[in-house]
C-alpha cells in the first residue's frame, strides 16, 4: 500500500512540475511576441468624447464649456482604451494571466495600472487584441503647463486614423501558477509598430 501511495505522490508532483514548466514556458513565449499599439478608442476629456477633435474649436459649445469648467476646477480627467495587438511568432501558444503597465506619452509617465485578464495568442504568427483601459488626470500629470497646452495635449492623443502617436506602454506580464501570480522579471516596451 505504501508503494502505491508513494507512486501516486510522485505522479502528482511530476504532473504539477510539468504544469508549472508549461505555464512558465507560455509566459516566456508571451514576452517574445511582437506588440504594437494598433489604435485608441473612447478618448474622452472631462467626459467629452474627443476622438475626432484636433482643437477646442472642433467641439460644440457645451462640450468646450465642460472641458473649460474642468480645467477651471483644476482637474482634467482623461480616459481612453489602447488596443494592443499581440503577434506570436513562436511555435507554441503564448499566455499571460495579468499585466502591470505604465503609460508614457512624449516620454512623460502618465499613469500606471494592472490588467487581470487572461490573454492567449495562438502560435505561428497568429494575433490577438489586448485592450488596456486607462484613466488619469492630465492637470496633475502636466503640472506647470498652461491650460491651453494641457487641453491641446489631450486633444492630440489620437493621430491619423485614430492611431495613437507619441505613446509607449511598458508592460510586465504575469502568469498564474496554482494560486500564485508570477510576474516576468522585466518590463516590455510596446510602441506603435511591431519591432520598434
Amino acid at each position: 500500500m505504501n508503494k502505491i501511495k508513494l507512486t501516486i505522490l510522485i505522479l502528482v508532483v511530476s504532473l504539477s512540475a510539468c504544469d508549472v514548466l508549461k505555464e512558465a514556458s507560455s509566459l516566456y513565449n508571451f514576452t517574445k511576441c511582437d506588440f504594437r499599439l494598433k489604435s485608441s478608442d473612447n478618448i474622452s476629456l472631462a467626459g467629452v468624447n474627443v476622438q475626432k477633435a484636433q482643437k477646442i474649436s472642433d467641439l460644440n459649445f457645451f462640450d468646450a464649456a465642460k472641458i473649460t469648467a474642468a480645467i477651471a476646477s483644476n482637474k482634467l480627467p482623461l480616459e481612453l482604451t489602447l488596443n494592443v495587438e499581440v503577434r506570436n511568432p513562436n511555435n507554441k501558444a503564448a499566455v499571460m494571466n495579468g499585466m502591470e503597465w505604465i503609460l508614457l506619452i512624449d516620454d512623460i509617465e502618465m499613469t500606471s495600472g494592472r490588467i487581470d485578464q487572461r490573454i492567449e495568442v495562438l502560435p505561428n504568427n497568429q494575433t490577438a487584441m489586448m485592450p488596456v483601459t486607462i484613466g488619469c488626470d492630465l492637470r496633475k500629470v502636466l503640472t506647470g503647463k498652461s491650460a491651453e497646452a494641457v487641453t491641446n495635449f489631450g486633444l492630440n492623443l489620437a493621430g491619423e486614423g485614430n492611431r495613437p502617436s507619441r505613446i509607449a506602454l511598458k508592460a510586465k506580464p504575469s502568469i498564474l501558477i496554482g494560486n500564485t501570480t508570477v510576474p516576468y522579471p522585466d518590463y516590455i516596451t510596446i510602441r506603435t509598430e511591431f519591432g520598434k
